[in-house]
């Protein structure tokens, strides 16, 4: 349940962070303002207008032979475009459109071909509202050229390891953005029967344009991987509706059928597409692991990032307690792709860290992104498959690279562009370093290549790491949290603080660059300590600290928190009587809840919170990820949702409130700001609703990221300002 924008880093699947900020199926609804005109602080106005100069980085991909390297950025005018460049000389970039008329569009999501000589992206250059794939050859001079017609969403470009194939992810006949972060569409017809839309895998022939489904209509595919041969696939899958079964997905193995180039059937059976077509029999997908009836450490938790190994016999994955698809985090497992047990391999020296994406680097050895102790990390596991798959042989070789920061590639949180030659790019981002792209290998040094935000410097203040105990009655933990200092500090001075709690649970607060959204950073240019703690339940200190908060969402991680506000008061100049509370989604629930547990709290902001447990189960739309953190159903064990429910302990709240949500936010639902506001109110707290027309759990429209956050900070300027 985090909130994915620009600033959150929460993405959906295999989604391309430029794939979320503009919806591939439907035109951009108008930003209508959430309740009329209104005039900010021209102080705040200011502040916000900073955040705006942010040019995001989305992608960077290098080519295989280490000779390219392409990103995607923003484009100063509006929309992303897609930079090239030859490696050795960045400087020489060009931009590579599919564009035949001038105007502000989207390309993205790239795709190396395995030889390096071409790559494909998505363009809806020329048919807004759509993205149709090209291929450009990266030669100066050409053109890039569109092969297959797609009429739906499409994202996750892959090539087949041979060349001939492209495979991508496709909603044929799309009517929004697959996902549980958009917004969603307003219900009508048969709830749960009519207006299904399935996401399947499909694949274009490079050298014909013919296209065709390589997986069957009846399973929702998330994110899938091709065998090193190029005659199966490895995907995770579950039945429809995708949004609400991926806490229960499985892995499969499946092979697929030789193409027949005389058939002119399209990826739907209804006839030719008019770019070409084939067509062919796919086998039988095969489950061979559903963690639900899973003997081991996985059972009942989730698996994500599949990956075969070089010679095809194992595939090994990422299996945890994850409370969001797209934001992964857990242990990594291992097994023969024909089927057979899972394995747990042990990370030796990183026991208290979170896996959150691998690749192999060869037959022996998997490369690892880590989240550890706030921080991103990259490690090496050697002799991962041995002689016997039943022992555990790995070995770790040590950190490649340890970043206050993030550094990925912008595909999935922690995902790596690699060269065979071992050369890597990433973009990297911190509180003191604006995105941009940097290119180096792995154990040495990385160069920035980019320059587009070297004129943006930091209006907050300087950043530090803290640890604390916390002794809570559920456990005892040491927690990692971040602590952002006052613009202009001054130690003779004390100030107020602004806990910012993050999504998920399964989540964590890494220092990165803020940009236009929900995102408590700027809060430090205001005058106010920022307070990010990484308490149970989230990412970054090992699988035992992640599952710490089942059936005690509330006590454990609250407990966590209110000891971090405490050591923070015994060793810095913060007010204790000016300590406000914010976060967006399981934020928005922990803040709704911290204010009818404790009176600390001078002030709080909940976005897009849960309220009340028993009813949010029968409103959202992604029900199966309570089970494995509640134990059972509300319906089997109502007890436990509502000893976590804010409206539980409503009679006890007095922290003036402002609730902001969306109208059409599916995770969250709206009912659940209304219930606590109109609580609230009756209460005769100083509170506001503030709902957001056509905004689902994840914010688009920039008008209303900027709205957000110049109302958050009135609030608490309002009720603990930084000067009392």
């Amino acid at each position: 349940m985090k909130f994915a924008n620009p600033l959150a880093r929460c993405w959906v699947g295999v989604l391309s962070p430029f794939l979320l900020l503009f919806p591939v199926s439907l035109p951009a609804q108008a930003a209508d303002s959430a309740d009329g005109p209104r005039r900010a602080d021209a102080e705040i106005g200011a502040l916000v207008g900073q955040l705006e100069r942010v040019r995001n980085f989305h992608q960077a991909a290098i080519s295989p032979d280490g000779g390219k390297i392409a990103w995607v950025v923003d484009a100063p005018a509006g929309g992303v475009k897609i930079q090239l460049a030859n490696a050795d000389n960045p400087s020489s970039a060009r931009r590579i459109t599919a564009a035949t008329k001038s105007g502000i569009c989207n390309e993205g999501d790239i795709a190396w071909s395995p030889d390096g000589k071409q790559f494909a992206f998505l363009s809806n250059c020329n048919s807004p509202g759509q993205f149709q794939i090209f291929v450009d050859s990266t030669s100066p001079g050409q053109t890039p050229r569109q092969i297959g017609q797609l009429h739906g969403a499409v994202q996750g470009l892959q090539w087949s390891p041979d060349g001939k194939q492209l495979g991508f992810l496709y909603v044929e006949g799309a009517t929004r953005q697959a996902g549980p972060l958009d917004a969603m569409n307003l219900p009508s017809g048969v709830i749960g029967e009519d207006g299904l839309e399935i996401q399947r895998v499909a694949a274009i022939v490079d050298a014909t344009g013919q296209q065709r489904f390589l997986t069957p209509a009846n399973l929702y595919i998330y994110e899938f991987a091709w065998s090193p041969d190029s005659n199966q696939l490895a995907y995770v899958a579950a039945a429809p509706p995708g949004e609400n079964n991926w806490w229960v997905a499985q892995l499969y193995v499946q092979g697929i059928a030789q193409i027949n180039e005389s058939t002119n059937a399209s990826p739907t059976g209804a006839g030719p597409t008019g770019a070409g077509s084939a067509s062919g029999t796919a086998e039988m997908p095969h489950s061979i692991l559903d963690p639900n009836q899973a003997e081991s450490p996985l059972h009942g938790l989730q698996i994500a990032v599949p990956r075969w190994s070089p010679d095809g016999k194992y595939i090994a994955w990422i299996g945890g307690l994850m409370s969001d698809m797209g934001s992964t985090g857990g242990d990594i497992y291992l097994m023969p792709s024909s089927g057979g047990v899972p394995r747990k391999l042990a990370l030796p020296g990183h026991a208290n860290a979170s896996a959150s994406w691998i690749s192999w680097k060869d037959q022996e050895t998997l490369g690892i992104s880590l989240i550890e102790g706030g921080q991103s990390a990259f490690a090496y596991l050697q002799g991962v498959t041995g002689q016997d798959v039943t022992r555990q042989q790995g070995q770790a070789t040590g950190i490649q690279f340890r970043l206050a920061g993030t550094a990925e590639d912008g595909l999935l949180e922690g995902s790596q562009s690699f060269a065979r030659t071992g050369e890597a790019a990433q973009i990297r981002s911190s509180w003191t370093q604006p995105p941009e792209v940097f290119l180096g290998r792995f154990g040495g040094e990385f160069r920035q290549i980019t320059h587009v935000n070297d004129g943006l410097k930091p209006s907050w203040g300087k950043a530090e790491s803290i640890t604390w105990t916390s002794d809570a009655p559920t456990g005892r933990f040491e927690v990692q949290g971040w602590l952002l200092y006052p613009a202009n500090y001054d130690p003779a001075k004390k100030y107020p603080m602004i806990v910012s709690v993050h999504g998920g649970p399964a989540a964590a607060s890494l220092p990165h660059w803020p940009g236009l959204g929900f995102n408590a950073s700027i809060f430090s240019a205001r005058g106010y300590f920022v307070f990010f703690p990484n308490p149970r339940g989230s990412f970054g200190q090992g699988e035992a600290f992640t599952m710490a908060n089942r059936k005690d969402f509330g006590y454990g991680d609250l407990h966590d928190i209110l000891s971090g506000v405490d050591a923070i008061l015994a060793r810095y100049p913060v007010d204790g009587a000016r300590i406000g509370i914010t976060g967006w989604s399981y934020g928005g629930f922990m803040t709704m809840f911290a204010v009818t547990q404790t009176q600390r709290f001078r002030a709080a902001v909940a976005g897009a919170g849960i309220s009340d447990w028993q009813s949010y189960y029968g409103e959202n739309s992604i029900d199966q990820w309570m089970l494995p953190y509640f134990g059972a159903s509300v319906y089997n064990d109502p007890a436990v949702y509502a000893r976590s429910s804010a409206i539980t302990f409503i009679r006890q709240a007095r922290t003036p409130t402002l609730v902001v949500v969306g109208d059409r936010d599916g995770e969250c639902p709206a009912p659940q700001s209304f219930e606590f506001w109109h609580a609230l109110r009756a209460q005769n707290v100083p509170t506001q609703l503030v709902v957001y027309p056509n905004e689902g759990h994840r914010f688009v429209s920039p008008e209303h990221r900027r709205d957000v956050l110049e109302r958050a900070i009135e609030w608490f300027d309002r009720y603990m300002p930084a000067q009392p």
